[in-house]
């Protein structure tokens, strides 16, 4: 499937005059007639699983402690778990912030291959909001770096993070130096047929009229949204994620919403505006702890809990 098509469909879809309701809510789909329709469409959806959710145990092999799992035991967790692809965040490669070695990647997408997995993405740690420019200008050159070993690693959209708004500075003075990143980024990740996806994780991105703003400023094709469910810091974050859909290039499918602070996800509900989206690709997925119960989290339980629950959905 070609990656610049499936996100040029997800446009298209917007052409459909669809509103959707629950409840008292309603979530319009907006028109853009300045795309072709791609008729007889459906949603395609296929479950991946974000490294993050065994961030414990993985973080306990880079320290060398007992317990531990390494990436290839996570390539294991998906297949026992039959996933469809991983999203092997960039932390957890040896050496990170440094790219990993071309042996350890291609032994990594042999391992994968061999067990029926995808690679759906990758991501990195950045500041785009920072007001000190040369460090803003470190984190650009560390997604270029981390743009080609997403290329060599089969991994179709490199994530990376918005930032926090710094003090002292309007939304709108760091909108402007965050999306001037956000579009160098895009321009690299074309010349390797990698999509920059940019999450809404608080700071400056905590709703959907932001998060398509600063979409809009960089008007690229190379550039799209994570949509991450747990982090809409808003009164109706399903209607967030309703309008930022035709925007996505990846996701990021969260046990709870707001910061975990909004209990746990809806699934049926998250699925039937997916749906009617007719969102084509990958839903990664993240199991998290609740506040202030995060010793009681255990990934080896709570993954499979999630993805059993979004397997019923979307039944």
């Amino acid at each position: 499937m070609e990656i610049k098509n499936r996100r040029n469909f997800l446009k298209k879809a917007a052409l459909a005059p669809l509103c959707l309701s629950f409840g008292t809510n309603s979530w319009p789909i907006i028109p853009d007639s300045t795309n072709e329709v791609a008729p007889n469409a459906t949603s395609k959806i296929k479950l991946s699983l974000n490294a993050w959710s065994y961030n414990v145990p993985l973080y306990k092999h880079i320290n060398g402690e007992s317990g531990g799992m390494s990436l290839f035991d996570l390539l294991e967790e998906c297949a026992k778990l039959d996933f469809d692809a991983v999203d092997p965040t960039g932390y957890f490669f040896p050496g990170y912030p440094e790219v990993p070695k071309t042996k350890f990647v291609n032994d990594f997408k042999r391992r994968a291959f061999q067990l029926g997995l995808d690679i759906s993405g990758t991501g990195i740690r950045n500041d785009f909001a920072n007001s000190n420019k040369e460090e803003r200008h470190a984190d650009i050159e560390l997604a270029k770096r981390w743009i080609e070993a997403a290329a060599e690693m089969g991994a179709p959209v490199l994530r990376v993070f918005a930032g926090q708004r710094p003090e002292g500075y309007s939304w709108d003075d760091t909108a402007v130096w965050m999306a001037d990143a956000l579009g160098e980024c895009a321009a690299h990740g074309e010349k390797f047929g990698v999509l920059i996806g940019v999450q809404n994780h608080g700071g400056m991105l905590k709703s959907a009229d932001e998060v398509l703003k600063v979409l809009d400023m960089v008007s690229s094709d190379w550039l799209g949204a994570i949509v991450d469910t747990g982090y809409f810091l808003t009164d109706d974050p399903y209607s967030d994620i309703a309008r930022v859909i035709p925007k996505a290039v990846n996701w990021q499918v969260k046990s709870l919403l707001s910061d975990r602070r909004g209990g746990p996800i809806d699934l049926q509900k998250l699925v039937a505006i997916i749906r009617a989206s007719h969102y084509r690709g990958y839903l990664p997925i993240e199991a998290l702890p609740i506040l202030g119960k995060e010793e009681e989290f255990d990934a080896y339980t709570q993954v499979p809990e999630l993805l059993g629950k979004l397997r019923k959905a979307l039944r």
